[in-house]
């Protein structure tokens, strides 16, 4: 064991605030790489030029959701987040199972958007300096970035991705305002926020892609450790992050319909995918704008890399804390209190997957990103249902107080059903994710993978349960109690006939 990092069981607390978490959940949602990747990729998919008002409606999903979510973990303090909340509310085999499910979900974003940067920089990087290097040379130097980051300090994460999302707010400001300030036909159309428009042809679609576009919302709960005040830090950091990428992307996404004219929506993503951002922004603010836009985009998807890949430290470092996988994953820095065990092994998968991906030849964009950021959204939703349930089994066992009837039964319960019925919608149209090109297959077999990595948990659980319990009790507990280790077998107990 190296003399900068700890086996033990505890990260660097007291490091974050409340602000600290929005940059985090903020910035995994990444506003740029959704107005330029998923909201223009919704219109040319959907053709629904209602697509706007959407994202009010499933940010009033999540709010619901984050009702039960944020109560909860006032009670359950745990880097593992779903994890540690479905242990203790449905039973600690749920708990591993959702574990891996969540592994699984978060690695598949945070690896998919290698694909994504590696693209983007590869493009301008050559229209700019005339550079011309393969993706995965940008990708590869993308991820020694974020690897180096996930081992520093907490808070020093948080200064980086404080920057880069505030340049990247700022981006979409700008496409926002020249959008309004050029109208098509010379006048704003209220036509994106029309219910009749959204509840018509391309729904389910619509509703598919806009549930990915807001994994990363509720990952504040997996700093709790970390965060002064847990009980009402979290909490504000995830209603704050609903309330402003819901409003954030509803208003973009309506400004592009603006700007296009609804009519066009369509045929002008569909042809130009992100270039209608920043081609609009060279021809009406000028091109050191839309180049600096098109830079920002760039920082945009580097910072949703960042914060994915500390949630999945965190969710490593949770899982081999309680050793329900190898206890090395528990390693921190003795300096920084970084989970440098999970963010090694993180960056380690995501080197394997990504050079998978390069030696198949496939496409970074149209296969890497588009098939795991899929398979993700699948999952992240799965698991807030889970969650969801696991407030109505957490609350009918044990009434704390400040805890009301809204907060424990009302809310997660309404949240459940809803999700539920957004998982059938994104299951059904989990096509609309793929480029058309794509094998039929894949609408099942992306999907696939997320349910069976649930039950490799599920089955793991039930293996601890049988064969290691000292583990199997301590699943869910994080910091509460001190890491589960392996007893002895008790020796067997004499009687004194047996005695010499």
């Amino acid at each position: 064991m190296s003399s900068g990092s700890s086996p033990e069981t505890g990260l660097r607390q007291g490091r974050l605030g409340a602000i600290h978490l929005v940059f985090f959940t903020v910035a995994a949602s990444a506003p740029l790489t959704v107005l330029g990747g998923g909201i223009t990729t919704m219109y040319a998919v959907s053709g629904n030029v209602g697509a706007a008002l959407s994202f009010l409606l499933l940010a009033a999903v999540l709010g619901v959701f984050a009702v039960g979510y944020a109560a909860m973990s006032r009670f359950v303090s745990n880097a593992g987040a779903f994890y540690s909340c479905i242990a203790n509310g449905l039973g600690r085999v749920a708990g591993v199972g959702g574990s891996f499910l969540a592994l699984a979900s978060y690695n598949a974003i945070q690896i998919g958007l290698y694909g994504l940067f590696g693209a983007v920089l590869d493009a301008f990087v050559t229209a700019k300096f005339g550079v011309d290097r393969p993706w995965w040379v940008w990708a590869l130097a993308g991820l020694a970035v974020v690897g180096l980051l996930g081992v520093l300090q907490v808070d020093l994460n948080a200064t980086v991705l404080a920057v880069l999302l505030g340049l990247e707010c700022l981006a979409v400001v700008v496409f926002d305002v020249v959008a309004f300030g050029h109208p098509a036909g010379g006048s704003v159309t209220l036509a994106g926020l029309d219910p009749g428009n959204l509840f018509a042809a391309g729904l389910g679609a619509v509703f598919a892609l806009g549930i990915a576009s807001f994994t990363g919302f509720e990952s504040g709960a997996l700093y709790s450790e970390e965060v002064r005040d847990p009980r009402r830090t979290v909490a504000r950091a995830t209603y704050v992050a609903v309330a402003f990428t819901g409003a954030f992307y509803a208003l973009s996404a309506w400004a592009l319909t603006v700007l296009t004219g609804p009519e066009n929506a369509q045929a002008a993503t569909a042809g130009a995918g992100p270039g209608v951002v920043f081609g609009n922004l060279a021809a009406h603010a000028g091109g050191t704008v839309a180049d600096a836009a098109n830079l920002v985009f760039i920082t945009s998807v580097l910072a949703a890399l960042l914060s994915f890949h500390n949630a999945v430290a965190r969710y490593l470092f949770a899982l081999g804390r309680e050793r329900v996988l190898p206890a090395f994953l528990s390693q921190t820095g003795a300096r920084t209190g970084a989970p440098v065990g999970g963010s090694l092994t993180q960056t380690v998968l995501a080197l394997g997957v990504v050079l998978a991906f390069v030696l198949t030849g496939r496409d970074p964009v149209l296969d890497l990103f588009t098939w795991l950021s899929g398979l993700s959204a699948v999952g992240v939703v799965l698991l807030m249902t889970l969650t969801s349930a696991s407030v109505l089994g957490f609350f009918h066992r044990r009434r704390e107080v400040g805890v009301n009837a809204w907060q424990r039964l009302v809310a997660p319960a309404l949240a459940t059903v809803l999700l539920l019925a957004v998982l059938v919608v994104l299951l059904v149209n989990f096509g609309a994710l793929l480029a058309p090109g794509d094998p039929g297959y894949l609408a099942w077999l992306l999907p696939g993978v997320a349910l069976v990595a649930a039950l490799l948990g599920l089955g793991w659980g039930l293996l601890l349960r049988a064969r290691r319990p000292a583990v199997y009790q301590a699943v869910g507990r994080g910091a509460v109690d001190p890491p589960p280790a392996e007893a002895p077998e008790p020796a067997p107990t004499r009687s004194p006939a047996d005695l010499p």
